[in-house]
């Protein structure tokens, strides 16, 4: 058994190695979507409550991040908790809510962010979300606001259609007031007021749906439009760095032509 676990992993490094070669000479996305799926569906398999797969899910977050810095990856936005989540047991949410507190204190009190200048926001209805958590998200996109080398948005409480009810009733105060009439209306003015108007490359070139699931589940609709999909069916908590590096690797396949 301990040899056939010692052969897996040499393996697995050699395929790491390989897969490696092959991607650092192409085009890197910019910009990185990931649909975190199968959090609970991990945890039933493994006979345990749904918000322990959420615990190890939140843990094998700390290692995409760590890979995608490795690969220059100037911008991540991942899909931790959407508006329809709500709709979950009281007790899961509650779980939930305790661990992204945790794991914004964790990354307050690391360097990780100083270090490589990450700026970091929270994107979505933060009204929904705890009063504690709010304060935290405060606290830690004032911390790294002036960052530029990376971006990290995290969509807690987030919806595309609700994102882009909200850029249209921001638009239309603007109309209210004055300062925009209908006809000056275009897809620039309506990205200026999405939640991703901070973004040096606000569209994902990349999104990436662990759990098997082959649909987008209301993430970054608008952006979203020319993204690339790349479906993979392994469970978010046991997402590898050889899946990331293949997802790339089928991005620097495909013939992107944006419709032209």
């Amino acid at each position: 058994m301990l040899r056939g676990l010692l052969n897996a992993i040499g393996v697995y490094k050699i395929y790491h190695k390989w897969l490696m070669y092959q991607i650092k000479s192409g085009e890197m996305p910019n910009h990185i979507g990931v649909i975190l799926d199968g959090n609970r569906r991990w945890a039933l398999q493994h006979e345990k409550v749904p918000w322990e797969g959420h615990y190890a899910g939140g843990e094998n977050v700390k290692n995409f991040l760590k890979w995608c810095l490795n690969l220059r990856i100037k911008t991540v936005t991942l899909y931790a908790l959407s508006t329809e989540n709500f709709n979950r047991s009281e007790q899961e949410l509650t779980e939930l809510m305790k661990m992204y507190e945790k794991g914004l204190k964790d990354v307050l009190s690391s360097d990780i962010l100083n270090k490589y200048q990450v700026n970091v926001r929270v994107i979505g209805r933060m009204i929904l979300l705890p009063s504690t958590l709010q304060e935290l998200i405060q606290e830690l996109e004032e911390k790294t606001k002036s960052y530029s080398q990376f971006y990290l948005n995290i969509a807690l409480a987030y919806g595309g259609r609700t994102e882009i009810v909200d850029a249209t009733k921001k638009i239309a105060d603007l109309i209210k007031k004055g300062e925009v009439t209908p006809d000056e209306i275009n897809e620039q003015l309506i990205e200026q007021h999405l939640y991703t108007a901070h973004l040096p490359h606000p569209d994902p070139d990349l999104i990436i749906r662990t759990g098997s699931e082959s649909r987008l589940s209301n993430f970054l609709l608008w952006q979203a439009a020319y993204s690339e999909l790349f479906i993979i069916d392994v469970y978010w908590p046991d997402f590898r760095e050889i899946d990331l590096e293949r997802a790339i690797r089928d991005f620097q396949k495909r013939n992107r032509r944006f419709g032209k």
